[in-house]
């Protein structure tokens, strides 16, 4: 049998990139699995029936706590592992297509190293003693990421965004496979406090990049309408200061609080810009449209008509007007549930297969 591993930049942290590495292992179930450091108190409990191998910054407990502080290693540190198997799949936001193997590689990308193309965004959570350390290091970063990226066999990009980064960074084809949705429709459902009535919901990470104060000024000039707004991050306090009356921000939800916000909004709304668009595709697993912004990988993941409407600036008056085109549509929930079935673990176990080989 081939051998498989998989290799991750790491593993601190509950997010959708961690969601696909577990979706790997059920694909390759003897998989060894590689990350720089794990922490497996903050990330998915499902990792614990896994044997994790880390690099020599696992025994740092800072780096556990907040990965980014070790962002100027990552790359030696990555550079030095040398993977024995017959493919190695780097599953990979910019660190572990660096790591070696013996045998053939196959970089499964997110995006191509946020932190050397994308520094602004990224780094917008921390202070600026990391920001300019990667300013000065940058130069030697980008040639040591380009040199990883040439030792690839094989690029795979998680939506078409993606693979025009990746052509434009390192001048080489990607293939497409996206990433599967794995948030169960059928799983328990538990109702958070959202008050009485119905409304519109925006699943996000609380980024200013994430562009939610766009939905909050939308909703502020339509208070006949609902938002409610689950999620936690660095603008939490920013965004509950604009909130108007008609938005509600929960803060975390469990994964049974998820589903009942799917199952019972009228419809998602996102004015971000995604690599891959993630939330309408959950949303669509419930029977749900969306109204999301034309930009980054909603527009592969968002068929107009089918499950959900575009608009093409994050601005208050055209966000209104797609939440009107929502609710004057006519939506056939079976219909958005097939657009759904594309996104299934199944479907992307079996293509990755294929790309591994036999």
């Amino acid at each position: 049998m081939t051998r498989v591993a998989i290799v991750h930049d790491y593993l601190t942290q509950c997010g959708g990139a961690e969601r696909v590495v577990l979706s790997m292992l059920e694909a390759f179930p003897d998989a060894e699995l590689y990350t720089s450091v794990y922490n497996a108190d903050t990330t998915f409990d499902e990792f614990r029936r896994h044997r994790v191998h880390t690099l020599p910054l696992q025994w740092v407990g800072a780096f556990r706590r907040h990965h980014r502080w070790a962002l100027p290693l990552y790359p030696l540190a990555f550079e030095r592992l040398v993977v024995d198997a017959d493919v190695m799949i780097a599953s990979s936001s910019g660190w572990a297509h660096g790591a070696r193997t013996t045998g053939r590689k196959i970089v499964y990308c997110y995006n191509p190293a946020r932190w050397l193309y994308q520094t602004d965004e990224y780094m917008s959570e921390d202070g600026g003693l990391v920001r300019r350390a990667m300013s000065l290091a940058r130069p030697a970063f980008r040639w040591w990421d380009r040199r990883a990226a040439d030792s690839a066999d094989r690029y795979v990009a998680i939506s078409s965004v993606v693979a025009q980064r990746v052509a434009s960074s390192y001048g080489v084809g990607a293939s497409l496979l996206p990433p599967p949705v794995t948030l169960d429709a059928g799983g328990p459902a538990e109702r958070p406090d959202v008050g009485s009535g119905r409304f519109f919901l925006t699943v996000s990470r609380l980024l200013p990049y994430k562009n939610i104060d766009a939905l909050l000024d939308a909703f502020a000039r339509l208070p006949r309408l609902r938002l409610v707004v689950p999620g936690s991050g660095p603008d939490a306090e920013r965004l509950a200061r604009l909130a108007p009356a008609n938005v509600v921000l929960l803060g975390h939800v469990t994964e049974p609080q998820l589903r009942w916000l799917y199952a019972h909004c009228i419809a998602l709304v996102s004015a971000s810009v995604e690599d891959f668009g993630l939330t309408p595709v959950e949303a669509a697993t419930f029977g749900r449209p969306s109204a999301v912004l034309r930009r980054g990988g909603f527009v592969d993941t968002v068929r107009e008509g089918v499950n959900g409407v575009f608009f093409d600036a994050p601005s208050p008056a055209l966000i209104g007007r797609a939440l009107d085109r929502i609710l004057d549509g006519s939506w056939d929930a079976d219909a958005i549930r097939v657009h759904a079935e594309a996104y299934s673990e199944e479907r992307f176990a079996a293509k990755l297969r294929d790309l591994v080989g036999p």
